[in-house]
């Protein structure tokens, strides 16, 4: 039987748009109301799952796979940030989250924002 983690803890909140945001990326908080592409070792406040018209879907909390670069994430407890090209990686600062599942050859992790 496969497991799936879809749909657990999911909350969506939507912010205004400021630069190219694009569906998968890392972004943070850059003005009231405001989401914007993270630098690279920015910590991210939520991953974008649709943009519309000048605003960003953005999951703020939940399982959600995203894709990666650099060192090959490992499962269990990881702090994560941007790596300013819209993709996470592990690094010695950032958040402290929990990696449920990594896809190497699809340069993918499954994660859980909280």
């Amino acid at each position: 039987m496969d497991i799936s983690l879809n749909g657990f803890w999911e909350n969506v909140a939507t912010f205004a748009v400021s630069g190219e945001v694009k569906s998968g990326m890392p972004v943070k908080i850059s003005a009231n109301g405001t989401v914007a592409p993270c630098a690279a070792k920015d910590k991210f406040c939520g991953l974008v799952l649709s943009v519309h018209n000048g605003y960003a879907a953005v999951q703020m909390t939940g399982y959600i796979k995203v894709s990666y670069a650099g060192t090959k994430p490992t499962v269990g407890y990881q702090t994560v940030n941007a790596d300013g090209t819209g993709k996470v990686q592990v690094e010695t600062t950032g958040r402290l989250l929990l990696i449920t599942d990594v896809d190497e050859p699809e340069g993918t992790c499954g994660l859980v924002l909280a």
